[in-house]
This record gives C-alpha cells, sequence and structure tokens, in this order.
C-alpha cells in the first residue's frame, strides 16, 4: 500500500491526512508537537486553535460561511469537529478551543490508516509523496528547506493573538449580553465605553510600550489580523470602525448606542473562559493588563493568556504550485495550510483537503480534482495559483474571488445568496459522481 507524509499536524495537515486515509491511502503524519513548540503553541493536541476560537461567518451569504458549507459537503473532519464543539456565538461559528483539538486528535489516531509521528522533520523528502503542512510557525531547519525547494523569495508578515480572561473575573455590573443587530442569542458580553473613557483608553494604547522585534526583521502586518495598538496609531476613530464599533448594539440600562463598546466571546464550552474579540496585540503583557482593564468591566480581569505576536511565513505560491496546491516542479511534492498563502483556519484546512484528496487521486493512478472558480475551494486554489500575479499576498475567502453571474442583482445579499446556492449545487453534484473518491 501506498504510504504519503504529511507534515504538520494543524488543521490543513489533519484535514489533508484524513482526505487521504478516507480514499484508503495510508498516512504518516508527522507533528513536532509536544517534543518541540513553535513561540505561539501551547497544547500537546492536533489542530491547536493558536488565535481566536472563532471560525467567523457561518452564514451562507458570507464566503467563508460558503466554504464551511462546501466542507461539510465534502465530509471534512475539521467541519464535523467544529461542529460538535461549537460555542456560542451568534452568527459565526465559534468552538470550544481545547474541545475541538482533543476532537480532532483522538479521530486522527483512532483510523487505522494514520500513525501519528511526534518528531520534527527537518527537510523535505522530495522523492517521497508529501504534503508539507508545517503551517506559518514553521521551525527554522524545514523553512530553509522549503526555501531552497521553492527557489523564490520567501515572503513574511505578522499575525497576533487576542487575551483571554476568565468569566468570574469580569465586574457583571457594568456589561451587558446582546449580539450585534440581535443575530442569534445574546452571545457576547459587551462593554460598553463613552466619549471620555474611550478617548483615554485610546490615549493610552497608542503610546503603550510593545514587545521588541529582532532587528533583522522588517514589521509587515497583515490587515485582517491587525494588532489593536497598530490599528489606533491609523486615528482616534480607526477603533470605532473596527473592534469597539458600537453599530448595532444597545445598552439595556440607558436605551441608547455607546460611544464604543469591547466584546468578548465566549472560548470554552463551559463558558469560564472569554476572549477580548479584536485584541490582538503584541504590547508588552504589563501594559496589556495595564491599559485593558481600563475598560468598563475588566478593571479587576484576570488575564490566562496575553496577546502574543509571531512571524508567520508563507511561499510565493503562484510562482510555485498549481490550482490543487501541488508542486509545479515535483508532482509528489503537495503544500497546504497558511504556509501557501490561504489566511484563515477554515481557509487552511480547505486547501488541506483539497490537497489530500488530490494527493489520493494521484497516487492511486487517477485524474486531478480541480475544483472550479464557481465554487469558495476553486476560487481559494485559483487564487494562490495564479501565476499573473505578481506581488502575491495572503488571503481570505471572498466572493470577489469567485466567478461572477451571469445576471446583474444589485442587492449584495441576494447576490451572494445566488452565488452561494451556484457553489452548493456544484459541489453536490461532484461529491455524488463515481469518479469523487
Amino acid at each position: 500500500m501506498m504510504t504519503v507524509t504529511v507534515i504538520g499536524g494543524g488543521l490543513a495537515g489533519c484535514e489533508a491526512a484524513w482526505q487521504l486515509a478516507n480514499r484508503g491511502v495510508k498516512v504518516k503524519l508527522y507533528e513536532m508537537k509536544p517534543k518541540k513548540f513553535s513561540p505561539a503553541h501551547h497544547s500537546p493536541y492536533l489542530a491547536e486553535l493558536v488565535c481566536s476560537n472563532s471560525l467567523r461567518s457561518d452564514q451562507l451569504e458570507n464566503a467563508v460561511g460558503l466554504l464551511k458549507e462546501e466542507m461539510r459537503l465534502l465530509n471534512s473532519l475539521i467541519m464535523e469537529c467544529a461542529d460538535a464543539t461549537r460555542v456560542p456565538a451568534g452568527g459565526a461559528l465559534a468552538v470550544d478551543r481545547t474541545g475541538f483539538s482533543q476532537m480532532v486528535t483522538g479521530k486522527i489516531k483512532s483510523h487505522e490508516l494514520i500513525e501519528v509521528i511526534n518528531e520534527e522533520v527537518k527537510s523535505i523528502p522530495e522523492d517521497e509523496y508529501v504534503i508539507v503542512a508545517s503551517g506559518p510557525l514553521t521551525s527554522d531547519l524545514l523553512s530553509e528547506s522549503i526555501k531552497k525547494f521553492v527557489g523564490n523569495e520567501y515572503l513574511y508578515f505578522y499575525d497576533a493573538a487576542a487575551p483571554i480572561i476568565t468569566y468570574e473575573s469580569i465586574d457583571k455590573e457594568k456589561v451587558f449580553k446582546a449580539a450585534r443587530y440581535g443575530r442569534g442569542d445574546d452571545d457576547y458580553i459587551n462593554c460598553p465605553m463613552n466619549k471620555d473613557e474611550y478617548l483615554n483608553f485610546w490615549r493610552e494604547l497608542v503610546n503603550a510600550q510593545v514587545a521588541e522585534l529582532k532587528c533583522f526583521e522588517k514589521q509587515i502586518v497583515f490587515e485582517g489580523c491587525m494588532p489593536v495598538e497598530v490599528m489606533a496609531k491609523r486615528g482616534e476613530q480607526t477603533l470605532l470602525f473596527g473592534p469597539l464599533k458600537p453599530v448595532g448594539l444597545t445598552d439595556p440600562r440607558t436605551g441608547q448606542e455607546p460611544y464604543a463598546v469591547v466584546q468578548l466571546r465566549q472560548d470554552n464550552k463551559e463558558g469560564t473562559l472569554y476572549n477580548i474579540v479584536g485584541f490582538q496585540t503584541h504590547l508588552k503583557w504589563g501594559e496589556q493588563k495595564r491599559i485593558f482593564s481600563m475598560i468598563p468591566g475588566l478593571e479587576n480581569a484576570e488575564f490566562v493568556r496575553y496577546g502574543v505576536m509571531h512571524r508567520n511565513t508563507y511561499i510565493n505560491s503562484p510562482k510555485v504550485l498549481n490550482a490543487i496546491y501541488q508542486s509545479r516542479t515535483n508532482d509528489k511534492v503537495f503544500f497546504a495550510g497558511q504556509i501557501t498563502g490561504v489566511e484563515g483556519y477554515i481557509e487552511s484546512a480547505s486547501s488541506g483537503l483539497v490537497a489530500g484528496i488530490n494527493m489520493a487521486r494521484i497516487v492511486q493512478g487517477k485524474d486531478k480534482l480541480i475544483f472550479p472558480k464557481e465554487t469558495a475551494h476553486g476560487a481559494l486554489s485559483h487564487y494562490i495559483s495564479d501565476a499573473c500575479i505578481t506581488r502575491f499576498q495572503p488571503m481570505n475567502i471572498n466572493f470577489g474571488l469567485m466567478s461572477s453571474l451571469n445576471e446583474r442583482i444589485k442587492d449584495k445579499r441576494e447576490k451572494n445568496r445566488r452565488i452561494a446556492a451556484r457553489a452548493i449545487e456544484i459541489i453536490k453534484n461532484m461529491s455524488n459522481t463515481e469518479n469523487y473518491n
């Protein structure tokens, strides 16, 4: 029986391994934890969620919601585990961080065709069938091997994780529960600020001390996961249009919309931990405690994890990969996950799904399965493999990447729903064909 090596036990690697094994291909899944941890990883489990516990919108008129639904139809391990461990989050899909990782780990380790090997892989085995899903925090030795393999300049940006606090340390007299625009149940804890409170907080934030970067590293911040202090320095009002946006929220004590609102989202199933939404940060830990305690209701907050910032590395995929995440120069080598330039948990898992399906087909002598641009999976894989792109940047899935409709529809939500319906129909037809597996 043919064996495929998968390097990396994150969401992409686990999804790829699952798709391979379910098609009768034996897998050796290498994960260096718990023997060695990256600067941002702490859990011994597979599929660890480093930043937020939110997998973002679960609505079909949102592109990432569509991507999730496509994955469900394609028997995704990540979606199965996410749906089983979800916690309240309004219109979003958020999960119990530990419960999710434990469930993925259990399913991977119990599969008879998957062998998990806890060792660091230091170089790409180029003469073997391999999927490199080592993530944006790839170890130094493997990074050098990847750099030599791709033969192109490595690109990078900085990503950041938000702090987590205990529920019992929140002052319940100063906060209120509500979902923006009343969507879903009252899943978020909202910390309202008046104008003076906001301005005092903003001044302290823009003047706070940040952790030092290494002198040889240029700071390039990904717009979709920007540190809150970097956002604040763009202007006094910037946060009011970002993570502190009060729109759609009414303080029940005043009957009015607050000047600013900091939202807290449940981080585990028990509801004992909450993360500060949108507060990815690179502030020194002492500064985080001092400044974030200025938020009404968090004066005595107990921080169980402070925000951290780390380097995320990705390859120049349009020059390196094709539309199934396969190397253009070595058809035995695939890449998957954030190292390819897809951005986000679900997008990473999606790339692992496409890579796993196609690797299985290749080792079994079948034709490639290329997802069309009318689907979210296809739109994402075509973006990272578009050789016409000269300045490649990480990208979340969005409807702008997908093929447009033949008819013109003015209402954006209706347009998105129709694009989603078309994509779902295509995925259903693909998954029902005899040659899908």
